[in-house]
């Protein structure tokens, strides 16, 4: 009895344990698990989660294209001055010697090398003919942008650049940012700085001019694309409201879309010059030189998988939730009971997994719930207006010129709002199905047009009500739980003094 009883406490005070620190949540979750083994009415089975490869530096899985394809200098060899200085000129480049040679593979490289190791272009000894370069990275596979995009140049940093990227590997580019010393000048569009981004125009392209400073600011080398910046204007400004981000990246494809990529190009169009002139006696000045590149990220699984793997040059996701292809965009054969769907990080921390079903199996499965035992209210992010494709507000209209070697993306329509869920602009959520893009069938403990609403909202005593269902969020208060503790230590003196004495 005294074995029973204190089993019954300790369960009694874990159940207490657990409903105080419900409520809190030591992080939103990471989204690296795709299944577990729970037990259930069934027996054992297994509960499927959302899940993602971890971020990593792409860089070492990509490949890189320049063009023209002898841009890079050293063949024949040749000698470089300092821009700074034109009378130093003991920078030698040579592409036979190890030592002098500054080959594209020097860009990905370890950094903290001494020497600095770099990639270096030919001079602009063609001007006044444009010094132009393009460097394509190339993954074959589709990437999910984590973090800014950095270039850091040893020499000054250009004066004109434009960073673009792919969706369809490389058959067609559309810009992210462009890069200049006089925006207007360059590409007839006011300079802008990524704080002047609102949620509204978060996908807007714009021309900045905060990093393309001539020789006299020769300690800045970095040119960045802002991707965390972007991510804080819905995630807040160290990211700690990751939930409302998620709720917009699973129900905006085009916000989706913008973080996604299979290949970058930098494209380089006016070396740095530090002057209003250019000097045309030692044009060995100007050049374009770049000892590192960073792209943080992850191969994009569509939230059904948590590992991707690098073999024959390729990178491939190691696919879960009975899906397959190289994004795991498909379902496998025989496991085709209802539409393919990518999972959804709703309702935090675990999301829903949308696995793939037998074919005899109908359409209806237990969704997953959150480990708050509710799906939180303030998860269901609210939709903000963004435009379908990147916009690119040219500043001055009536300035007739315009950057003639640059074609502006052409512009898709937008969705007809006549259609409810098309499970890819408008996703159901917590495990709903699309059924015939004008409706979502909901699991029973979610209503609501995109299943968004717990139904325990509607019902008597809301969401933590005693008929709900659902567990209350809420942790007992100070007086009720001091009150428990009381009872409990009355029931064991009481069970203690039945208890014959032991000498």
């Amino acid at each position: 009895m005294r074995f029973h009883f204190a089993l019954t406490l300790q369960a009694l005070w874990t159940g207490v344990c657990q409903a105080a620190m419900q409520h809190y949540p030591a992080a939103w979750g990471h989204y690296d698990v795709c299944k577990s083994q729970i037990f259930s009415d069934e027996g054992l089975t297994w509960d499927y989660m959302a899940c993602q490869p971890e971020a990593a530096d792409m860089t070492q899985y990509l490949k890189v294209t320049l063009d023209p394809p002898n841009i890079t200098c050293g063949d024949p060899p040749e000698t470089y001055c300092a821009l700074e200085n034109p009378y130093m000129c003991n920078n030698e480049c040579d592409a036979t010697t190890e030592e002098l040679a500054h080959p594209p593979e020097l860009m990905f490289d370890i950094e903290g090398r001494n020497p600095t190791t770099f990639w270096q272009s030919t001079s602009w000894k063609k001007y006044p003919k444009a010094l132009l370069v393009n460097i394509t990275l190339s993954w074959n596979k589709t990437i999910e942008l984590t973090d800014d995009i950095v270039l850091t140049f040893e020499s000054g940093r250009p004066e004109q650049m434009v960073l673009e990227k792919s969706l369809d590997y490389g058959r067609t580019w559309q810009p992210y940012q462009f890069y200049a010393t006089d925006c207007l000048d360059a590409f007839t569009m006011e300079p802008k700085t990524v704080q002047d981004l609102t949620q509204h125009t978060l996908l807007d392209i714009i021309c900045t001019e905060d990093y393309s400073r001539g020789y006299v600011w020769k300690y800045d080398k970095t040119v960045r694309f802002e991707i965390k910046d972007r991510f804080a204007l819905f995630a807040g400004p160290r990211l700690h409201n990751m939930a409302s981000l998620y709720g917009q990246l699973d129900t905006t494809k085009n916000l989706r879309d913008f973080f996604t990529i299979t290949d970058l190009r930098i494209r380089l169009l006016r070396p740095a010059t530090g002057a209003t002139m250019v000097d045309e006696n030692n044009l060995s000045r100007y050049f374009y030189a770049i000892s590192d590149i960073k792209v943080q990220g992850r191969c994009k699984c569509n939230l059904h998988a948590n590992s991707c793997v690098y073999d024959k040059e390729k990178l491939s996701c190691e696919c879960e939730h009975n899906t397959t292809g190289p994004d795991c965009g498909r379902c496998k054969k025989n496991y085709q009971g209802r539409a393919w769907s990518a999972g959804s990080y709703l309702p935090i921390p675990k999301g829903t997994a949308n696995i793939c079903i037998p074919n005899n199996i109908g359409p209806v499965i237990r969704p997953n719930v959150s480990s708050l035992g509710v799906a939180n209210r303030k998860e269901v992010a609210p939709q903000v207006a963004l435009s379908t494709a990147p916009s690119v507000h040219v500043a001055n209209s009536k300035r007739g010129r315009s950057w003639n070697s640059y074609v502006a993306p052409q512009m898709t329509p937008k969705p007809s709002y006549s259609r409810v869920c098309d499970n890819e602009l408008l996703r159901c959520q917590n495990g709903g199905v699309c059924v015939n893009n004008v409706r979502c069938s909901c699991p029973s403990d979610y209503s609501g047009l995109l299943c968004e609403k717990p139904r325990c909202e509607s019902e008597l005593g809301g969401c933590g009500g005693p008929n709900s269902g659902q567990a209350p969020l809420t942790p007992p208060s100070s007086p009720r739980l001091l009150l428990l503790l009381l009872l409990l230590g009355s029931a064991l003196r009481r069970e203690a003094s039945c208890w014959p004495a032991v000498l």
